[in-house]
């Protein structure tokens, strides 16, 4: 039997937020059927640094495919940096540059340690959200620096990625500015089923070639 396992916060632990409907590994355990088991690690509020210090400690010996969704949680750690004043452009994007390096050090640590455990896995992109204008546009641009982190650690480590801005594209997506609707879920788990069977018939599927 097939095991995939996911990793990271409530992109997948989204229960909360949509019960009494499905979340996003019962969505998944329906697509795939009664020949895979699906197991969640993830959980709320963890950030990248707790998928590797406490969530693969707990790995399934039987998993045979994994697929990490994290890094919102440690973009929200820098989300004051878009509130402060700054002296002049540079200044600001010499902040937000830290901000990127720090987690790009503990992500590449991550993934790594993934890696390490020599089973198929895939990591996803951090989705837009759904805040109000203005808000929104800001929090968009700046993420674009928390996902240049992950498709460069991905692609340089030949890891499939599932681009979640491309997936949960509409608002009713989501079931607060930052979690994921039932129906968003529903879209998260069809692309995660298509990618751990193979299945990418009537889908965007881009290469990356380093």
């Amino acid at each position: 039997m097939s095991h995939v396992v996911l990793l990271g916060d409530s992109i997948f632990d989204n229960r909360v937020y949509v019960s009494p409907e499905p979340d996003v590994r019962d969505q998944l355990q329906t697509r795939l059927g009664s020949d895979w088991r699906v197991t969640l690690l993830a959980t709320d509020g963890h950030v990248t640094a707790d998928v590797r210090r406490r969530q693969l400690q707990r790995m399934p010996k039987d998993a045979t495919h994994l697929v990490i969704s994290v890094g919102g949680n440690d973009a929200l750690g820098h989300a004051s940096i878009l509130g402060e004043r700054a002296g002049s452009v540079a200044e600001a994007v010499e902040r937000l540059a830290q901000a990127q390096s720090s987690f790009a050090a503990v992500y590449s640590d991550m993934t790594d340690a993934v890696i390490q455990l020599g089973i198929p896995s895939a990591v996803c992109t951090i989705y837009d959200a759904n805040y109000p204008e203005p808000q929104r546009r800001l929090v968009v641009t700046a993420l674009t620096l928390f996902n240049d982190v992950i498709t460069r650690t991905a692609f340089s480590r030949g890891l499939p990625l599932i681009d979640l801005r491309l997936i949960c594209n509409d608002p009713a997506d989501y079931a607060n500015p930052i979690e994921p609707s039932a129906q968003g879920g529903d879209k998260i788990a069809a692309a995660v089923a298509a990618m751990v069977r193979g299945d990418m018939t009537g889908r965007l599927v881009s290469s990356v070639w380093v």
